[in-house]
């Protein structure tokens, strides 16, 4: 199974270009895609609707959507009709295969004056692959303030972590006439994280390394399928500045239970996308 994720920057490229077929193109082969920064109702890429053209795109996927960041743009009543017109910001998760569940976590956040302070969130979808039931999420932390990002961390590994208690977008299902959900405990969580490697945030994901067994293999510490693989260095990078492109971070994510390591085959950084100011990354499972 390929997995990929893939801060879009609502379409912008690189080259200031909006190119969806060249996004859609570097996420070709993947079962499972987890994208950031999908619009809809956004002056800057002329408003389109990017749910309505990623499913497009990828006819044979099923698709999750939602926006953390959710506002008002200019809606108006027009011959006696109200006409809405929204700015929505968020995460999206398209399978291969049936979502048998998904549902919107809004992390933690705190007011700014200056700079400008989303609501982040993460898309939860509970995917029926071929090995059986699987939670994937999507994830945006917060771009400003690393407290932020460790606040918004410890509240997602309580969902992650705890998901086999609280359970995900509906429990007790008989009442309504529905199946009941399976409750997995292994989970798969891609996204823009906005920190770099062994940062206190990064360290707050994954665990501290110890200084002589490293980074012990735990329930509780979700694993970074890069860096276990050996494919995060030094000299690695996940987004590019657009006006000065030798200023480089790694900021993308692919994390794993600890459950699915054995399972880790093979994980990547597409360096040669353009189609956005971040990378695709991704990794396989056996």
């Amino acid at each position: 199974m390929r997995f990929a994720s893939y801060n879009i920057q609502y379409g912008i490229g690189l080259d200031g270009q909006f190119d969806l077929e060249r996004i859609a193109a570097t996420l070709d082969g993947a079962d499972v895609i987890a994208l950031q920064e999908v619009t809809r109702g956004f002056h800057r890429n002329g408003h389109v609707d990017l749910v309505a053209r990623f499913e497009a795109h990828f006819p044979g996927h099923f698709v999750a959507f939602h926006a953390p960041c959710d506002i008002d743009i200019g809606s108006t009543v027009e011959d006696g009709r109200a006409v809405s017109r929204r700015f929505q910001f968020g995460n999206m998760i398209l399978s291969r295969w049936p979502i048998l569940s998904a549902r919107m976590i809004s992390l933690p956040r705190t007011r700014t004056i200056s700079p400008m302070n989303l609501q982040r969130g993460a898309t939860e979808a509970l995917i029926a692959t071929p090995d059986g039931p699987l939670r994937v999420y999507s994830v945006h932390l917060d771009h400003v303030l690393p407290a932020e990002r460790i606040a918004q961390i410890r509240f997602l590994k309580e969902r992650l972590l705890g998901y086999p208690l609280e359970g995900g977008g509906i429990t007790g299902a008989a009442d309504f006439g529905f199946a009941e959900p399976p409750h997995p405990e292994d989970f798969v969580v891609m996204g823009d994280f906005n920190m770099e490697p062994e940062t206190p945030e990064y360290c707050e994901m994954t665990g501290s390394r110890d200084a002589y067994y490293g980074r012990s293999l735990r329930l509780e510490n979700p694993v970074d399928a890069l860096a276990h693989l050996g494919r995060l260095t030094p000299e690695s990078y996940s987004w590019v500045h657009p006006d000065d492109p030798q200023r480089r971070m790694h900021l993308d994510y692919c994390f794993i239970s600890a459950g699915l390591v054995p399972r880790l085959n093979d994980a990547w950084t597409d360096y040669d996308a353009k189609g956005s100011d971040h990378l695709p990354i991704g990794f396989e499972l056996e």
